[in-house]
């Protein structure tokens, strides 16, 4: 199956960046307890200083803070419904680019600037500075093209490849709950 092409890409962020602006449902749950493996689950739990049980992110993290430590600000990755869709094209041979849970939600900056609170299910996250710009996973994956359309200048204010969010406040969340904007962005 063809991967999109730019013009694809580029016909289509009208319609992503129409997504809604709060209140969206998570319509899929993904855990990465290594590399490359994925474990699709209906409810996860989250807490502030060990992520997500079973993830790799408090063994194997990408970003790590200057003490070694897993940095707190990528625990949880969170993905627009209507990218994946865009993308992921041929879903039985093409793994799931493994975020946490997708949402079809506008993710960018002006709907969500870094610090603002999210809540979902019983779980409190914090929106992250840190810029998702597709790894070289993503490249191979679902194509040069999506890798550079993420990254374009101008784009990169939209977040199409996601966001990274920390976790402020313990608790879980299922396949159905809302993710909905809460409080301020103060942190």
């Amino acid at each position: 199956m063809a991967q999109a092409t730019r013009n694809e890409l580029d016909a289509a962020l009208p319609h992503i960046l129409a997504a809604l602006k709060d209140g969206a449902a998570i319509s899929m749950l993904c855990l990465r307890p290594g590399y490359g493996e994925r474990r699709f689950v209906d409810r996860i739990e989250a807490a502030p200083h060990t992520g997500i049980p079973g993830e790799r992110w408090a063994s194997r993290p990408w970003l790590t803070l200057e003490d070694g430590r897993p940095d707190p600000r990528i625990q949880i990755c969170i993905l627009q419904q209507r990218v994946l869709d865009l993308v992921w094209r041929d879903r039985e041979t093409t793994p799931h680019p493994g975020d946490t849970f997708i949402a079809d939600m506008d993710l960018s900056e002006a709907n969500l600037p870094a610090g603002q609170l999210l809540q979902v299910g019983t779980a409190v996250l914090r929106v992250s500075e840190v810029f998702n710009d597709a790894c070289v996973k993503w490249k191979v994956r679902y194509g040069e093209a999506a890798k550079d359309w993420v990254n374009v200048a101008d784009h990169r204010r939209h977040r199409l490849r996601g966001i990274l969010c920390s976790v402020e406040q313990a608790g879980a969340f299922s396949t159905g709950d809302l993710l909905c904007k809460r409080g301020s962005t103060e942190g």
